[in-house]
């Protein structure tokens, strides 16, 4: 990794200088009825509308990698002749702008799962080998808990990681199509201050970090409290709406629809991200229901996430975000669900 420092001034031209590709990045969206600014991840025009500053985007930059439905494949019939087309995406570049650490882990994660595996996906990664990441370091919000997962810093997934540091930003370079894109801006040599600076910003926002999440033997835990009244009381509470996976940035499940046209000259299919809390998750043919209780649905996601990616991957897949807690509509949040797991009980609400 090299490290270099460069004025904030130069960050417009860094963006004039990629904005040959499609750009995305954090832009103000509106308020909430609390009067909170809302951010997500948008298509850039101007640089004026990139928002580095922001706390936590709606969505993650998911669906810009894998979207929330989208044709794998299609067949058309003219006479006897027919044709199949598959179109993997990922033809023009796309430049991600301002993504924290744990969305950049997020990614790190999902292509162990979509990329690594005997059958890849090749949608994930024809869009994935297309991308220039650049991160940014946050301000972590109450809900956020990535320091427990060990994701709140980023060793590779992405080009570049800048860190502001007053009127300067420390600049990591973790790949050569990012070094020769910076040979473009005017850059220096970071000194002794630079660095001291560096650390005291890293250890300042260490202290902002106000939510944690004892991860210590939890897969062990996981498995003896399997039987755990804790998590009737869960599925009680929870609504079965899928919000959580929606806002996930590493939740991939899918169901996968086909359609043909009512000429038979066309059919399609259609795959759409789903949620294992949905009612209907498990439900196979002849309409049995493996997971009809909304308690079992909201246990195996749990377990999904940390415990069966942790046998398979020795990380969870959970990244610390807190975008499932702060949208959930019961207001169940990770860090609750896990202490009444250790506890044994649900504290009352």
């Amino acid at each position: 990794m090299i490290f270099k420092i460069f004025a904030a001034r130069e960050l417009a031209h860094l963006f004039e200088l990629l904005a040959v590709n499609r750009l995305v990045g954090p832009v103000k969206k509106g308020q909430n009825a609390q009067g909170k600014d809302l951010y997500d991840f948008e298509t850039l025009y101007h640089f004026e509308d990139l928002q580095l500053d922001y706390d936590q985007t709606m969505h993650a930059a998911k669906k810009y990698f894998l979207p929330h439905r989208e044709e794998t494949g299609s067949f058309t019939l003219q006479g006897l002749e027919w044709q199949k087309e598959v179109d993997y995406g990922g033809h023009h570049p796309l430049v991600l702008f301002g993504l924290h650490a744990c969305d950049i882990n997020a990614l790190n994660k999902l292509d162990k799962v979509l990329l690594a595996e005997p059958y890849p996906n090749q949608f994930y990664g024809a869009k994935r080998a297309e991308m220039f990441i650049i991160g940014h370091s946050c301000q972590p919000t109450p809900a956020c808990f990535c320091r427990s997962m060990g994701t709140d810093s980023v060793l590779h997934g992405c080009d570049l990681f800048l860190t502001p540091l007053g009127d300067d930003y420390f600049v990591e370079i973790m790949s050569s199509r990012a070094f020769h894109i910076l040979e473009n801006l005017n850059l220096r040599e970071p000194d002794h201050e630079d660095h001291k600076r560096f650390q005291e910003a890293g250890q300042a926002r260490q202290g902002l970090f106000t939510t944690e999440v004892e991860t210590s033997d939890l897969s062990k835990i996981l498995d003896m409290e399997f039987d755990s009244p804790v998590w009737s009381e869960w599925g009680r509470r929870c609504l079965s709406c899928g919000t959580c996976a929606q806002v996930c940035p590493t939740c991939y499940c899918y169901g996968v629809e086909e359609v043909v046209a009512m000429n038979m000259a066309r059919a399609a299919k259609i795959r759409q991200l789903y949620s294992c809390n949905l009612l209907d998750f498990a439900e196979v043919a002849g309409g049995h229901n493996f997971r009809p209780k909304s308690s079992t649905r909201l246990k195996y996601r749990y377990y999904h996430k940390h415990r069966g990616f942790v046998e398979a991957f020795e990380e969870a897949l959970c990244v610390g975000c807190g975008r499932c807690g702060t949208n959930c509509l019961a207001d169940i949040t990770v860090p609750e669900v896990i202490a009444s797991i250790r506890r044994g009980e649900v504290e009352d609400v």
